[in-house]
């Protein structure tokens, strides 16, 4: 079901990056919107597509037993969906952040194992996946150039704290899991255009995220947890706002 998600979401992002192609021949009609870079607050409904794996050390335990050969972490492709409240401090200077912030990903670790459970499903390659939805509350500062026609380049930074609804450290039956905590935290930076149409204000933006937060809710009796010490998480994230 997420997959035919994903590429519902994909279509529509490449529909809105034609868009900004087709705001160049406005720049001959005048300016759009006039007066919107001038109001207090402003609100948006933020569409993306994310790119997230996991950024880990291995525990001592991983150089003294050899039931585990390799460890690595995949890269995955997931969704945000949000809703943007940016407040105006001044000329060049923003607040903003999202209220509802939703993340879809699936991670997953891939072990290369020396004597794997075959009965158990296992084989000599291994993937354990880790679905995850996150409610994330971001805050940030956005940097902002002077408006050239209908066009703003920008740049932020700030903060977010993640809460995932789907995180299994409290799982009883665990023996094939990961089990990871609930929060999370961490900065994140990045890169966007404004382009103004007679309507609205379309604004493609990449972002990276780095989680500071240990997610390892660590399990020295699981032999996909104990070889592992610290996970943090990792995302770039493409996305499209409408304002």
């Amino acid at each position: 079901m997420q997959h035919l998600l994903r590429y519902k979401i994909a279509f529509v992002l490449s529909a809105f990056l034609c868009c900004p192609l087709l705001g160049i021949s406005q720049l001959r009609d005048g300016i759009n919107l006039p007066d919107h870079d001038e109001k207090e607050f402003h609100f948006g409904i933020n569409l993306g597509l994310n790119r997230s794996h996991f950024s880990f050390t291995h525990h001592p335990i991983f150089m003294q037993r050899d039931s585990v050969m390799v460890v690595e972490s995949i890269n995955s492709t997931g969704l945000n969906l949000a809703w943007l409240v940016d407040k105006r401090l001044s000329e060049h200077f923003n607040l903003r952040t999202f209220p509802l912030d939703l993340t879809f990903t699936e991670k997953a670790f891939e072990y290369n194992l020396k004597y794997p459970d075959r009965p158990g499903g296992e084989d000599s390659i291994t993937i354990k996946k880790v679905q995850s939805i996150s409610l994330t509350f971001p805050l940030q500062l956005k940097f902002s150039s002077d408006r050239i026609g209908n066009f703003k380049v920008y740049m932020m930074g700030g903060g977010k704290v993640e809460f995932d609804m789907a995180a299994n450290a409290g799982a009883k039956k665990a023996e094939n899991l990961i089990k990871l905590n609930r929060l999370d935290y961490g900065i994140e930076a990045g890169l966007g255009f404004h382009f103004y149409y007679p309507y609205f204000v379309l604004t493609p933006e990449v972002k990276i995220g780095w989680g500071l937060g240990n997610l390892h809710a660590r399990d020295k009796d699981l032999k996909f947890s104990n070889v592992i010490d610290k996970i943090n998480s990792r995302t770039i994230t493409f996305s499209l706002t409408v304002e």
